[in-house]
């Protein structure tokens, strides 16, 4: 009976950690863009030291998941999926920030994070 239960916690643990940011592919590039990001946010948001490494880690994981979509997508499909991921960026932030930190993020992060920068030729 042990072994069935220890079997069971250990298949469900790996299926819990497969979408933690933890697990997912991580570079110092991801780190150090996270930083930066919410350095700038902090300017208008006033973050508190565990807010600001809630936000930090937050920010790196919707980096990796937007160098994901970057890969995978072009077009108007790529703009679809990182408009959607925005979006649940944007409601996981409700966790962390106070409802008028949430209303300055929402009007800075079109000029902080832009979905998409077109050039000017």
């Amino acid at each position: 009976m042990k072994t069935i239960l220890l079997s069971l916690a250990i298949m469900f643990s790996s299926v819990l950690s497969a979408q933690d940011v933890y697990t997912q592919e991580n570079t110092e590039i991801h780190e150090v863009e996270a930083e930066r990001i919410t350095k700038e946010y902090n300017k208008q948001l006033s973050l508190g030291g565990m807010q600001f490494a809630l936000f930090t880690k937050k920010v790196q994981e919707f980096l990796i998941k937007r160098a994901k979509i970057e890969e995978e997508y072009t077009g108007k499909d790529k703009l679809d999926m990182l408009y959607r991921m925005q979006i649940r960026e944007t409601l996981e932030m409700k966790d962390i920030l106070t409802r008028p930190q949430l209303k300055v993020y929402r009007r800075a992060k079109g000029d902080i994070q832009p979905i998409a920068v077109v050039e000017e030729k």
